[in-house]
């Protein structure tokens, strides 16, 4: 049966909102760009900065190394980087061409300018305010939801965008994501025309592949990936699991590559692509074949994450790692009941993998997740299985989803608290000083 074109329209939209390319971990990038987009709608460079930010987006910016800034951390780097150095205009790569003088220059600013952060009560998981002001004018931006979501613009109080309201988000503009699941993933990812997702496909192959490529050529963070393959050497299931940790190596400690990433995260975007295109490569698969099961591992990925939510204490990896598994399952020959045993394998064994935001661990996090994607479907290629009523285990994986979702978005909410308290006691205790 032919995949409906209207779903298929959905499908591939979906993949044009989520395979976007970035520059640099995304939520420091999400500060640099509203910074960058208050800075233009102030039009000048601002003395003064103020940055509310909620926990989640704290969480993932304190550790993580901001691109082009000469090593730099923090939500500071972030949006002093944005103001100085980022064009607007490119969004999640604003920062992705910075001169010698401006890198200079965002030292400078960071030393003789006020930048003060504050974190941002809210009802949304991802939310940020950059506000900046010069002499008596003043301009704010606000991102909610997702990285690139503007809901308010505002001059000297003067509001130039908002939605209907200042706590509703432009996300309805985005197609529902419950229009996913693992069965039509498949048959859409079999039977779509190549000609409508390979530049989508191909950039994801072209830059995920590349910076995986020098996370294994140059010294970057712990050398999760090189320590991997110096230790158990160049077997393809440890190849793609270093492989993908060593992209995590390289973008978690600033290299300046770009990613293209999936459900909002460029260590999600590595994992769910890096492994497939090195077992495609194993196999002598043709290209279309890899891009159809890049197709099936970005899709179910997108699946996976939706029922979570953009920011948790679920790392995003495992989701990624199983939808790799199961990309890799397509390659395999898996059809639907493989890959169905693979997703429910992979998420029944490493679902309690929290996030402690964006930093040089996430590679080692990346490699755990891909081999237990690999386990899922080795588990049922040798006549293994977890079954419905084993933990979180559900008959049917569309319910083993739901009640991941569920974990993730709902029952680890006090986890995150206590990580984001764990991670931001010394922050607090400084600003106190």
């Amino acid at each position: 049966m032919q995949f409906n074109d209207q779903k298929a329209s959905q499908y591939i939209s979906i993949l044009k909102e989520e395979l976007i390319t970035a520059m640099g971990c995304t939520e420091p990038i999400a500060i640099a760009y509203a910074a960058s987009y208050a800075r233009d709608i102030l039009g000048q460079n601002p003395d003064k900065v103020v940055v509310e930010a909620s926990n989640n987006i704290l969480k993932n910016v304190k550790s993580v190394t901001v691109p082009n800034t000469g090593n730099l951390r923090g939500v500071e780097a972030a949006a002093a980087a944005g103001i100085v150095a980022g064009k607007t205009d490119r969004i999640l790569e604003v920062i992705s061409a910075v001169t010698e003088t401006e890198q200079q220059n965002i030292h400078q600013y960071l030393n003789t300018k006020d930048i003060r952060v504050s974190r941002l009560e809210s009802e949304h998981v991802f939310d940020l305010i950059v506000t900046v002001y010069k002499d008596q004018s003043k301009a704010s931006v606000r991102v909610s939801e997702y990285h690139t979501n503007v809901t308010r613009v505002t001059k000297d109080d003067k509001k130039l965008l908002q939605s209907q309201n200042c706590d509703e988000t432009n996300s309805k503009t985005h197609i529902d994501r419950s229009v996913l699941n693992v069965k039509d993933i498949i048959e859409f990812s079999e039977t779509v025309d190549i000609l409508a997702v390979e530049d989508l496909i191909q950039n994801q192959i072209d830059c995920n592949s590349k910076i995986a490529e020098t996370g294994l050529e140059e010294e970057w963070g712990a050398n999760i990936g090189k320590v991997l393959m110096d230790t158990w050497g160049t077997d393809i299931k440890i190849r793609a699991k270093a492989k993908a940790a060593a992209g995590s190596d390289a973008r978690m400690s600033g290299c300046e590559l770009p990613v293209v990433i999936v459900s909002g995260s460029g260590n999600q975007g590595i994992t769910t692509s890096v492994p497939v295109i090195e077992y495609a490569r194993e196999l002598d698969t043709s290209r279309d074949n890899l891009i159809r099961a890049l197709l099936i591992s970005n899709l179910i990925a997108i699946h996976l994450k939706s029922g979570i939510g953009t920011l948790s204490a679920y790392c995003g990896a495992v989701s990624a790692g199983v939808a790799a598994g199961a990309g890799i399952a397509w390659l395999h020959g898996g059809k639907f009941e493989e890959i169905a045993h693979t997703v429910v394998n992979g998420l029944a064994t490493a679902s309690g993998i929290v996030c402690d935001g964006a930093k040089p661990s996430c590679a080692s996090k990346i490699a755990m997740s891909v081999e237990n994607g690999l386990l899922g479907f080795f588990m049922y290629k040798n006549g293994q299985q977890f079954y419905g009523g084993d933990g979180i285990v559900k008959k049917g994986v569309e319910n083993t989803i739901e009640n991941i979702g569920r974990l993730g978005r709902y029952g680890m909410r006090e986890t995150d608290n206590e990580i984001i308290s764990m991670m931001l006691e010394d922050e607090d205790a400084k600003s106190k000083d």
